[in-house]
């Protein structure tokens, strides 16, 4: 009974930690309207663009390990059912990764390049 308890507690304090780091944190949107982007980046500060730059750089990255998951099914098809119905899934999958990568990085580079323009070089891992 007791080690259920400090597994509750330690569940109950990771979940609050999680709460309180992410409050105020703005997060990467691939859905966010290009033209908000722009209009948000202009009102940032140094510091808030490379939250943003960071940000994106997280989802960017996360979205790569979706690609090494679909590259791993794919490497399980056979040859000759590529033209089937669990290939067509596949590739749906890939095009909307790819689709999302392409939209988190076209809205990365607009925070960089502002705080660019800042005379800061965006740190990027």
């Amino acid at each position: 009974m007791e080690k259920a308890k400090k597994i509750t507690l330690c569940v109950l304090l990771l979940g609050c930690l999680f709460v309180f780091t992410s409050c105020g944190k703005k997060k990467a949107d691939p859905n966010k309207p290009v033209t908000e982007v722009k209009a948000e980046a202009e009102k940032m500060d140094a510091k808030q663009l490379q939250g943003m730059v960071d940000s994106y750089t997280e989802a960017l990255d996360a979205k790569k390990t979706d690609v090494e998951k679909i590259m791993a099914k794919l490497k399980k098809v056979p040859i000759a059912e590529m033209v089937g119905e669990d290939a067509k899934e596949l590739r749906a999958e890939i095009d909307a990764v790819n689709k999302s990568l392409a939209a988190l990085s076209e809205r990365m580079k607009i925070y960089a390049d502002k705080l660019k323009e800042k005379s800061v070089e965006p740190k990027t891992n």
